[in-house]
């Protein structure tokens, strides 16, 4: 089934086994496409932090050795990062996950006053995503392709200016940290909400916690159903 707007990412799954019409138990969160995205995209960037780590950490880089191949790592993990968007966008072509880039790219008047209130206005009812969500994904989006450019700048630095190499380095090692706090915070709120962790594992999620978190967003996918 699907919802009134025709994405079946919010279609809700009936209880197997129950006679006649049952009402909705789980709601279909996120397609196979994104989970794809979501998991790939994450080993790589937990691959990536974790080499950074090492080649520039000593402590670290002496424990672990073979610099080199380590560094050879995170240049291959850095570059295949836009490959899980272009499989899940032009190769399975996910019309769930079209439609949730509109989503998270929309901000309307409750997402502007849940950022007022950091989410404690009890009359503020999200949508699919609340807005830290969608500045995660924001955030996510724009810092690829600005490490996957400074990054080819610092391996492959010979054809380009000394100023070049040195803003491409700065750039890379600080947003590189921002971007390790970010995913330290994102799988530490991932694994307090271990439903809305299930929801990107299993693609599914409860009625009870869509209602309870994303209001709006249970109220399409029962309308839907």
């Amino acid at each position: 089934m699907t919802s009134p707007s025709g994405s079946a990412a919010t279609a809700p799954i009936a209880a197997e086994g129950a006679a006649g019409p049952a009402p909705a138990e789980r709601l279909r969160r996120f397609d196979a496409a994104e989970r794809f995205l979501h998991w790939t995209t994450a080993a790589l960037v937990l691959v990536l932090v974790a080499s950074a780590a090492v080649l520039y950490l000593p402590p670290l880089s002496a424990a672990v050795g073979r610099r080199p191949l380590v560094r050879d790592v995170h240049v291959v993990a850095g570059l295949l990062l836009p490959v899980p968007w272009l499989v899940a966008r032009g190769v399975l072509r996910s019309a769930a996950l079209r439609a949730d880039v509109r989503r998270l790219a929309r901000w309307d008047p409750s997402d502007r006053r849940w950022m007022r209130t950091l989410g404690r206005d009890p009359f503020v009812r999200p949508a699919k995503f609340h807005p830290l969500q969608k500045l995660n994904a924001a955030f996510t989006a724009g810092v690829i392709p600005v490490m996957l450019a400074t990054g080819v700048v610092m391996r492959w630095f010979e054809p380009f200016p000394l100023e070049w190499r040195t803003g491409a380095t700065f750039v890379h090692d600080w947003l590189a940290l921002v971007l390790a706090v970010v995913v330290v915070l994102h799988v530490g709120k991932a694994l307090a909400d271990r439903e809305a962790l299930g929801g990107m594992w299993r693609g599914s999620v409860s009625a009870g916690w869509a209602r309870r978190h994303h209001p709006r967003w249970h109220d399409e996918g029962t309308r839907g159903g």
